[in-house]
C-alpha cells in the first residue's frame, strides 16, 4: 500500500450551477478550479457527462474539456466519464482525437455505460434502453479506432488513429471492474456516489490480466471531500451537498443551495438515511480529521489515485477545501522525507 504522500490526487468536476447563477458562471468557476489544482500540483481534472440535470452544465463534456485544457498548461484533463453508449464510438474517436492533438500528452478518456440521464431523456438522446449491455463490444470497436489504420481500412477517426489517448473504465458495480481487470485497463470506482459498491476494487485487483497498456492494476477511487478551517465550518459547509443529495432521493434536483446551520428541518429520518447512505464514504472535516479519514480510505481501498469531488456553493470555500487537501499531502511528504533522513 502506498503512503499518502506518495497518492497522486485528482479533480472531478461537474460544472455544478448555484442557486441564483447560471450555467456560463460555472464554466467560469470550473477554470479558475482547473488552474488553482493545477497550481497546488493535482495530477488530473475530469469532467462528467450528465444531461437534463437541473445544476449541472457539463453536458457537452469534450467541449468543456478543450475549454480547460486551453486554459491550463500541465494538468491532465478528461473525462469521468463520457456515456459510451450515448454516442456512436467513431464520434467519441474523432472528439479525443481532436482534443489529444491539440493538448499532445494532457487527454484521459474515461468511459462509462449508464445513460447519466433519465428514461425519457435517454430516449431524447437517441439511445436503446439495453446499449448498456453492449458496451464490451462498443469499446472494442472505440479502441480499434485509436490504433494505426490498416491500409484497407474502410473507416477510420481522423483524427484518432494511432493516437495514445489512454482509457479509463469507470462503475459504481462489479460489470466495469471485472472488464477492466479482463482487459488490463485502468480502473476508477465512483465512491463519491456508490460506497457500497467498494469491493468492486479488490475484485479489479483479484482478476487484473496484464496488457500491453498495464503491466499492474492501477485504480482510482472517487470521494467527496468537504475540507475547512475546523470540523465545524466543514460540516456546515457539507450542507450543500447533502441538500444536493437530498434534492436526488426526492426526485427534484435542485441547482447547488447554500450551507445550513441545522439540516433537521429538512429532512425526515428516512430520507437522512438514505442521503448519508450516498454520501458513505464522503470525508468531512478540519484538517487533522481529513487526514485521518483520507489516510483510512486509502489504506482500506488500496486505491493509486484519490479523486476529489467537492459540492460547495461559494466557489470561494471550494478552491480552500483543494488547498487544505494538498496541503495535507504536501506535509505528508515532508514527514516521509524527514523519516527517511533519520533512519539514514
Amino acid at each position: 500500500m502506498k503512503p499518502l504522500s506518495e497518492i497522486p490526487l485528482s479533480v472531478l468536476d461537474l460544472a455544478p450551477i448555484a442557486q441564483g447563477r447560471t450555467a456560463a458562471d460555472a464554466f467560469r468557476n470550473t477554470v479558475e478550479l482547473a488552474r488553482h489544482v493545477e497550481s497546488l500540483g493535482y495530477n488530473r481534472f475530469w469532467l462528467a457527462e450528465h444531461h437534463n440535470i437541473n445544476g449541472i452544465a457539463s453536458s457537452a463534456t469534450a467541449v468543456l474539456i478543450g475549454h480547460v485544457a486551453a486554459h491550463t498548461h500541465t494538468i491532465r484533463v478528461g473525462s469521468g466519464g463520457v456515456m459510451l453508449p450515448n454516442h456512436a464510438s467513431l464520434i467519441i474517436a474523432e472528439q479525443f482525437g481532436t482534443l489529444e492533438s491539440l493538448f499532445p500528452g494532457r487527454i484521459d478518456l474515461g468511459l462509462g455505460r449508464a445513460p447519466g440521464s433519465d428514461g425519457l431523456t435517454q430516449r431524447a438522446l437517441g439511445r436503446d434502453p439495453r446499449s448498456g449491455m453492449n458496451f464490451p463490444t462498443q469499446l472494442e470497436e472505440l479502441r480499434a479506432y485509436f490504433r494505426p489504420a490498416h491500409p484497407t481500412q474502410a473507416v477510420r477517426a481522423i483524427p484518432g488513429e494511432g493516437l495514445n489517448v489512454p482509457i479509463w473504465l469507470l462503475g459504481s458495480s462489479d460489470f466495469s471492474a471485472r472488464l477492466a481487470a479482463q482487459l488490463g485497463l485502468p480502473f476508477s470506482f465512483a465512491g463519491h456516489f456508490s460506497p457500497e459498491g467498494m469491493a468492486a476494487m479488490q475484485l479489479y485487483r483479484h482478476l487484473f490480466q496484464p496488457s500491453d497498456v498495464l503491466d499492474r492494476p492501477y485504480s482510482m477511487i472517487g470521494v467527496p471531500i468537504i475540507a475547512a478551517d475546523t470540523d465545524a465550518e466543514a460540516q456546515r459547509q457539507s450542507t450543500t451537498q447533502q441538500q444536493k443529495f437530498l434534492s436526488v432521493v426526492r426526485g427534484h434536483r435542485l441547482q447547488l443551495q447554500p450551507p445550513v446551520d441545522d439540516m433537521s428541518g429538512l429532512w425526515d429520518q428516512w430520507e437522512k438515511a438514505a442521503v448519508q447512505q450516498r454520501l458513505g464514504a464522503s470525508i468531512v472535516g478540519g484538517p487533522e480529521t481529513v487526514k485521518r479519514e483520507l489516510e483510512a480510505l486509502v489504506a482500506r481501498t488500496q486505491a493509486d489515485e484519490v479523486m476529489i469531488v467537492s459540492d460547495f456553493y461559494d466557489p470561494a470555500d471550494r478552491l480552500r477545501s483543494y488547498e487544505i487537501v494538498a496541503s495535507i499531502k504536501q506535509a505528508a511528504a515532508r514527514e516521509a522525507r524527514t523519516g527517511a533522513a533519520v533512519a539514514s
